[in-house]
């Protein structure tokens, strides 16, 4: 992938270079340090990028391996691979259906985009890089001619709620603005419909350990009859 595009920086007034483009090894190291900015302690460190794991995503689906750089520097990333679901098999743990963020668990003839990651420095979220990485990706969903894309948030503002909302109470009351949660509340915005939160999705803290299912469908698929 390799797409130029603006952004406006709202609060520098200033319009920036962007462009996407598939990461490679030379991006490693930013990569890495961008996770550290976007995802400090308490989140765990252990769930930060390796080089090891950056290497088998590339080598294993570079079409799901994408940056973006803001005046030439990388400012944020996202990962996806392909895999199978379907509406009764959707409870799983990240780190099980992703095989520990290698995507060693691609499946090419599956039917869904499954979002591994998106990180953006803190620096540079004024500009709505997630935003453009999102899109970018079903731009990818629609080009594979998959049916869907499918991500497990974060919910990192639960944590404060957890005694007094199921996890289920709390993503409606994001739904209706009534909470405001970072991560899910971007995710609404960009397109993407809630499908249920998953207990025990990511060792998170501050989301309890839940991850919430998200969905964007593909407006053009067609599911191919069996011969």
């Amino acid at each position: 992938m390799d797409k130029w595009i603006y952004g406006y920086d709202k609060q520098r007034s200033v319009f920036n270079h962007l462009h996407i483009r598939n990461y490679e090894p030379k991006d490693f190291n930013k990569l890495i340090e961008i996770q550290m900015k976007a995802f400090p302690p308490p989140f765990p460190s252990d769930l930060w990028w390796t080089e090891e794991q950056l290497e088998n995503q590339i080598q294993t689906f570079e079409d799901g391996c994408i940056c973006i750089e803001v005046d030439g520097e990388v400012a944020g990333s996202m990962t996806t691979m392909i895999t199978t679901l379907h509406d009764d098999n959707l409870d799983h743990r990240w780190d099980d259906i992703t095989a520990n963020g290698t995507i060693k668990t691609h499946e090419s003839n599956g039917n869904t985009l499954y979002v591994v990651d998106l990180c953006v420095n803190p620096e540079f979220r004024s500009i709505g890089l997630g935003k453009q990485l999102t899109q970018a990706m079903y731009e990818t969903v629609v080009h594979l001619k998959l049916e869907r894309l499918v991500g497990g948030a974060r919910m990192p503002n639960y944590y404060v709620y957890e005694n007094e909302l199921t996890a289920e109470e709390y993503v409606n009351q994001v739904i209706k603005a009534e909470i405001k949660d970072p991560v899910v509340s971007f995710l609404l915005k960009a397109g993407r419909s809630p499908i249920k939160p998953v207990k025990d999705y990511l060792e998170d803290a501050e989301s309890c350990n839940y991850g919430l299912l998200t969905e964007w469908r593909n407006p053009f698929y067609k599911e191919v009859e069996p011969e």
